[in-house]
């Protein structure tokens, strides 16, 4: 074989850059498998989709069904679809990834011919598909059981506010997933899970002494913005709230991002 022949045509020329076209397909594939793989995990699909919505008909609809307060209804439902929404973003995105740096799959990820970022992005629509399915599973049961007082247009609302809050959780679940090991990550994220649920008043109002504590929680934040869409009373300001949630999502993003940038993955 001749030299000339090896020698590339004049009209060749090198592109390392992933077309607009090929880019979205492929964090679309990588969060569809992402997806796929999460359902097939019986450990993390069910409990993570089922609980939320499970609690709620005990303690919202079958403990509290009787109350005739269409305040106490509503804050009921709000808190567990709350809690349905944090649940994917901080085990899903966060205990997993820590499992996976730990076995070295980050690693092999990075050697993929893939955008740097599809892995990351997949978990996070990953979690946002299952916020959709916890939340429109609640919107169902409160309307046909729990009887919340919610028209078509603050249903539509709540559920879109509701599944937008889980970004600040997915950004604590990313920086969970680098400053955590592996084996310690589902304690600590549930651990996280509690205290911000527990702390975030979703369920009951804590001592008016120490109340304060209640500002610390994002789930407090987002609680009050869904209760907002939800056509019934809330605490505080909306674009405080909406401020703080920014807040959290850029703080552990910036945190997360600068540590997997140093980290021997």
């Amino acid at each position: 074989m001749s030299t000339a022949s090896l020698a590339p045509s004049k009209d060749w020329t090198p592109s390392h850059a992933m077309t607009g076209n090929r880019l979205w397909r492929a964090y679309l594939t990588e969060a569809k498998y992402e997806s796929i793989r999460m359902l097939r995990a019986p450990s993390f699909g069910v409990p993570l989709l089922a609980l939320p919505v499970v609690f709620y008909l005990f303690f919202g609809v079958l403990i509290a069904g009787g109350s005739k307060d269409p305040k106490v209804v509503t804050a009921l439902f709000s808190g567990f679809a709350v809690m349905g929404v944090m649940g994917p973003a901080m085990f899903g995105f966060g205990a997993v990834l820590a499992l996976e740096r730990e076995q070295g799959l980050l690693r092999l990820k990075r050697a993929l011919p893939m955008p740097p970022a599809a892995n990351l992005v997949a978990r996070m629509l990953m979690a946002l598909l299952f916020a959709a399915g916890g939340t429109s599973a609640m919107v169902a049961c409160g309307l046909s059981l729990g009887h919340v007082p919610m028209d078509a247009g603050h249903s539509l609302r709540f559920a879109a506010i509701t599944i937008a809050g889980s970004v600040p959780f997915c950004a604590i679940g990313l920086f969970l997933g680098t400053a955590v090991k592996g084996q310690a990550a589902p304690a600590v994220a549930n651990l996280l899970y509690l205290a911000m649920a527990y702390l975030g008043g979703l369920w009951f109002p804590l001592p008016q002494g120490v109340r304060w504590i209640l500002l610390l929680s994002p789930a407090f934040h987002l609680n009050q913005l869904s209760l907002a869409a939800a056509g019934a009373a809330s605490l505080g300001s909306p674009m405080v709230h909406l401020a703080v949630l920014v807040g959290v999502t850029l703080f552990f993003t910036v945190l997360a991002v600068r540590r997997l940038a140093r980290l021997e993955l």
